[in-house]
């Protein structure tokens, strides 16, 4: 089994679910007392949060190569970015480890929603996420995706409810209510499918709840790291 390096805590509501995921899917393929071999390194998201808002990607960046680049000093033989927001330094930290393989949360995600049939797909995220073109572009780019994301005011009470309730523990059924009729509504523009491009929305909205194929990009990320460190 190879380790896998995790760069979590943004926000650690999430990123606890990786290693729940990761160790739970070794433990089901390999049985016994098998866990995943894991390096973490999780951050004050309060820091992340404030190089976000101030637009100081450069900064982020150089944090995140940096604890990368530590993973693999202790052993991680790839690196999972525990977050879809921050994937808009991905090619930073990717540079930083290479050759160490740096597994693309979109690429699992593109790679899922293609399997399924879907072209033309919904996007829930941070405001970063849905306006900035890195998550959108590489989807488009690498599997062929069109991608739709929610208008205004839908984009504000999708960023809002992740920042000021999901990052900090906080579920409600209003959010939950106020998701569905955003998703309801990329559903009549078109879209086939969700992606819950917010590594917290899952903690929301299930697949369950939505009446089309659904992405939960947690889970997909993760289980992408179990097929690297089983079988690379």
């Amino acid at each position: 089994m190879k380790c896998i390096g995790l760069l979590g805590g943004m926000s650690w509501e999430s990123s606890i679910e990786y290693e729940r995921l990761i160790n739970e899917e070794v433990r089901r393929q390999l049985g016994g007392t098998h866990s995943a071999d894991l390096v973490i390194r999780s951050f004050d998201f309060a820091e992340i949060e404030a190089l976000q808002a101030a637009g100081d990607w450069p900064a982020a960046a150089d944090l995140l190569a940096a604890a990368a680049r530590a993973l693999v000093q202790c052993g991680a033989a790839a690196v999972v970015l525990c977050t879809n927001t921050m994937h808009k330094v991905a090619h930073d930290v990717a540079a930083a480890i290479a050759p160490v393989p740096f597994l693309h949360i979109a690429d699992a995600t593109g790679a899922a929603v293609r399997a399924a049939g879907v072209q033309r797909v919904g996007l829930l995220g941070t405001r970063y996420t849905m306006e900035q073109a890195f998550y959108r572009d590489h989807l488009v780019a690498h599997h062929g995706l069109d991608v739709l994301v929610p208008e205004e005011p839908d984009r504000t009470t999708v960023h809002d409810v992740i920042y000021e309730e999901l990052v900090r523990g906080v579920v409600t059924a209003e959010s939950k209510a106020a998701y569905l009729a955003v998703i309801d509504r990329l559903l009549a523009r078109g879209g086939e499918g969700i992606i819950a491009g917010c590594t917290e929305i899952e903690l929301l909205v299930g697949a369950d709840d939505v009446t089309v194929p659904y992405f939960p990009t947690t889970r997909l990320h993760a289980l992408a790291a179990v097929e690297f460190a089983l079988r690379g």
